[in-house]
């Protein structure tokens, strides 16, 4: 009998999709939209940081800094960097999700002869695909905003910069964002490796605590860039004793110990999770939010990351612009350069800017994991339906599971952001003399600018409000039996 039904079922799961089909699947818009919103963050990035260079050789008073000039080099990598890694991070988990609810087709393509390679093969052209199409659409779109927005900005500030606005270097965040693209979708595809063609009589799978913890290597992998990280962090810092540079070896610091953070997010976020579970009370709802956000570390954890990168990403600027203000200030006696307050007043205003765009792909990823792990549970919220939980016990149960994961994020983005804040300025700024002291190495107290931390919070929390309302329809808007059916 179970023979016949797999046999009946086959060719329904099985059967040749037109070429462009799986681009109307849950998670591939938005990663179009990822790949957009990175390649229009480089272009501009690239275009703001020249525009800037520009205006500030302009300037009487620090036009001649190699300093400035310096900093404004290495902080244009190291934005560009930040946003392909984001981007990738979060392709990466939303390919990783999709494979999840693939199972059962990937399942029976393996039972009816396909390999692994030919599987993985498909999905990462598919990430290709999606990553050109969405590095088109922001490298244009980019471009004609930027052409429009120089001349306004020249009127408002009284400046002419002579700075041409059409450049080659434009195309590098495009093709980086594409390629990108394509080896995220490579690596989130590694579940296919594991599928058994006994999956395909199930639905989406998710890895359990248990099974994820027996991945030596994922666990070695991580522990060698942790603490490769580590030290390279240190040695930026005293790096930076003697040039601004030292921000260079900081930064590949933390992307090592932040990419080793990821890897073992799964060993960190249920921890983390089962104390901010506690925050919810006892009810029912609330005790099932907070076992779902544990049960299946894989996924809670890919839906925080991106928020802890996103947290982390605007408060490190934050406290490192404030940081190097109260350096100045204090070097002054208490009161601060007005002419250079103004300036790193206007510069870190830009680069806020530009960095929340990282935090609007984080988002972008909550939103869409959030989505799809409904859509992938139907038939475990049909099963509660079943046993008696109604339709608004249901939908508070996913919004308390997605608090629950924002709120953890959103503390460790924190503690994240202010330490990796602090590290950026002493390895940037602890070779700087500045006035009227003009002492050379200096130590650079952390500052914490409470202004920011509070809009991080509370676009934090809007953003749980947000992400929760889609899958809190899609749970409830399918009957029961016809959820347990699926």
């Amino acid at each position: 009998m179970t023979a016949v039904t797999l046999e009946q079922r086959m060719p329904a799961v099985v059967a040749p999709r037109s070429t462009f089909a799986w681009l109307r699947e849950r998670g591939m818009g938005a990663t179009i939209l990822v790949a957009a919103i990175s390649t229009a963050f480089g272009v501009v990035l690239l275009s703001a940081t020249g525009y800037l260079s520009a205006s500030f050789r302009a300037n009487e008073t620090y036009g001649s800094s190699d300093t400035m000039t310096v900093v404004l080099a290495i902080l244009s990598f190291i934005l560009l960097a930040v946003a392909i890694y984001v981007a990738a991070i979060v392709t990466a988990n939303t390919f990783s999700t999709i494979i999840a609810g693939r199972t059962r087709r990937i399942a029976l393509m393996r039972l009816i002869g396909a390999t692994a390679l030919s599987q993985r093969t498909e999905v990462a052209g598919q990430g290709l695909a999606v990553g050109a199409i969405g590095a088109v659409l922001g490298l244009v779109g980019a471009t004609a905003a930027v052409a429009a927005a120089l001349p306004l900005l020249d009127r408002a500030l009284g400046i002419e910069v002579d700075y041409a606005v059409v450049q080659p270097a434009l195309l590098l965040p495009a093709v980086a964002v594409a390629l990108t693209t394509w080896a995220a979708a490579w690596a989130g595809s590694r579940r296919v490796l594991t599928v058994t063609p006994l999956q395909a009589l199930g639905g989406a799978v998710e890895q359990t605590t248990e099974a994820l913890a027996g991945r030596r290597g994922r666990n070695i992998g991580s522990w060698i860039l942790g603490i490769g990280g580590a030290g390279l962090l240190v040695l930026g810092i005293l790096a930076g004793m003697i040039t601004p540079a030292g921000v260079i070896v900081s930064f590949i610091g933390g992307l090592l110990s932040f990419t080793a953070l990821t890897l073992s997010a799964t060993a960190i976020m249920p921890r983390l999770l089962r104390a901010t579970g506690r925050l919810f009370g006892g009810s029912v709802t609330a005790r099932l939010a907070a076992e779902n956000a544990v049960r299946y570390p894989e996924r809670s954890s890919r839906m925080a990351i991106g928020v802890v990168m996103g947290v982390a990403l605007v408060v490190m600027f934050a406290v490192a612009a404030e940081s190097a203000k109260a350096l100045v200030a204090a070097s002054g006696g208490g009161t601060p350069d007005a002419a250079f307050e103004q300036m790193v007043d206007s510069f870190s205003t830009v680069m806020m800017s530009l960095v929340a765009v990282s935090a609007v792909i984080a988002a972008v990823g909550l939103v869409n994991l959030l989505t799809i792990g409904v859509v992938q549970r139907r038939r475990e919220l049909g099963l509660l339906r079943a046993l008696g939980l109604t339709a608004p016990q249901i939908r508070r149960m996913v919004l308390i599971e997605a608090a629950h994961v924002t709120i953890t994020a959103l503390a460790f983005g924190l503690v994240l952001g202010v330490a990796y804040g602090w590290i950026a300025a002493q390895s940037l700024l602890g070779s700087v003399a500045v006035p009227p002291l003009w002492l050379s190495p200096t130590f650079v107290a952390p500052a914490i600018p409470w202004l920011p931390v509070v809009v991080v919070v509370v676009a934090t929390a809007v953003l749980t409000l947000v992400a929760a309302v889609a899958p809190t329809r899609i749970a409830t808007r399918t009957a029961p039996v016809e959820a347990l059916a699926d």
